[in-house]
């Protein structure tokens, strides 16, 4: 069976970079508004804190909605009951971080340090059985070093680094998306002119 375009879209991926390369400019142009946002993110930490929070509540409450229509489909009483509270319980954090996005940020920086340092600590634990097999280990290690670092600055800080860290990170997140988004469209637009 032969990849050709039909009515319905492309068939290969040569196709679809070839149907891509097309819309290059909007590619650019995405990467472009990703990166602006970033920036004005990175401008305004604590708004960007707070637009951080909201996203997260978005997505919690998304997420309980899905798990109580689920628990509708389940023929188990019990596991039922479960499932359901479980959604009612992500529907109540989400609503939360709608009243109150700087308590809900407060908790997530909290969160997000000690993540950071389990990270690291079990990067470095990798790193060390990696050094017994012979395998390259020094990066893991230095990278497990950093986590550690910024999740106990985040902790030393808290509760007051609740108002900044969230928006520095949706800030550099965005600018980091943006310049991928940028350098996929300006990759394409070079095969387009080939």
């Amino acid at each position: 069976m032969t990849a050709t375009t039909n009515d319905r879209g492309p068939h290969s991926l040569g196709d679809s970079i070839r149907a891509l390369r097309a819309k290059w400019g909007w590619i650019v142009a995405l990467g472009v508004i990703f990166m602006i946002a970033g920036v004005i993110a990175l401008g305004s930490v604590v708004m960007a804190t707070v637009s951080a929070v909201l996203i997260v509540g978005i997505m919690m409450i998304m997420a309980g909605v899905a798990e109580i229509i689920a628990a509708f489909r389940v023929k188990d009483w019990g596991k039922a009951i479960f499932w359901g509270l479980l959604g009612a319980l992500y529907v109540a954090a989400g609503v939360i971080a709608f009243m109150n996005p700087f308590e809900a940020a407060t908790v997530l920086t909290l969160f997000l340090g000690i993540a950071l340092i389990a990270g690291g600590i079990v990067r470095m634990f990798l790193a060390w059985h990696m050094r017994e097999a012979g395998k390259p280990w020094g990066w893991i290690v230095v990278s497990g070093i950093i986590s550690i670092l910024l999740g106990a600055m985040i902790i030393a800080k808290w509760p007051y680094s609740s108002f900044y860290v969230l928006g520095i990170f949706l800030g550099i997140d965005l600018i980091f998306i943006g310049s991928s988004w940028l350098s996929i469209g300006l990759a394409l637009k070079r095969r387009h002119a080939a």
